[in-house]
């Protein structure tokens, strides 16, 4: 009895976290219209704030794929150069507002979920900006280990803009060798 309790709890706990959670920064917003099939693939972290879970690595990447239900599974990949290991986790995200719009959930540990905002794309689904749920967390990604300067710029202008601090940012090591 006191396990079902427990866990009744837990699950209304749970849901009114995951129900009043904000998962997108005040002021930013989510591409639209979004196009997953374009998204889905490797992608290779060109910059990031720090985060806790990344620390310590270089060569990191993220590989997303359709599931039959819409969701999407996430494999992120990085190379520990502390204990030289390649380190993965694997994790689901879902749409937020519909498959149109690139604001997503994702979740690597159970019933929690943070916030993952496509706020900019470029050309071709090549690069993309993403947002976390706070302005703690950004990504600057691209589907090759590098990007164009241009580009680049345009993402950093556009995250100062919306409030980012662009100065914090660490640029992730892109080593072929280790990828």
């Amino acid at each position: 009895m006191e396990i079902l309790i427990g866990a009744t709890i837990l699950g209304g706990v749970t849901y009114a976290y995951n129900s009043f959670k904000r998962y997108i920064p005040k002021g930013v917003h989510a591409v639209k219209p979004f196009n997953i099939e374009k998204y889905v693939g490797k992608w290779y972290e060109i910059a990031r704030l720090y985060t806790y879970f990344e620390k310590d690595m270089d060569n990191i990447s993220a590989e997303y794929s359709i599931n039959k239900d819409g969701s999407l599974t996430v494999v992120n990949s990085g190379y520990n150069y502390k204990t030289k290991k390649r380190e993965n986790i694997k994790g689901v995200a879902y749409f937020v507002n519909g498959s149109d719009e690139g604001m997503l959930k994702v979740s690597f540990f159970g019933p929690f979920y943070s916030g993952y905002n496509v706020i900019a794309i470029g050309p071709d689904y090549k690069y993309a900006l993403v947002a976390g749920q706070s302005f703690d967390y950004m990504w600057i990604l691209s589907k090759e280990s590098t990007i164009p300067e241009k580009i680049k710029n345009s993402f950093l202008e556009l995250a100062k803009l919306v409030g980012y601090d662009i100065t914090k940012l660490i640029w992730t090591k892109q080593n072929e060798n280790e990828n």
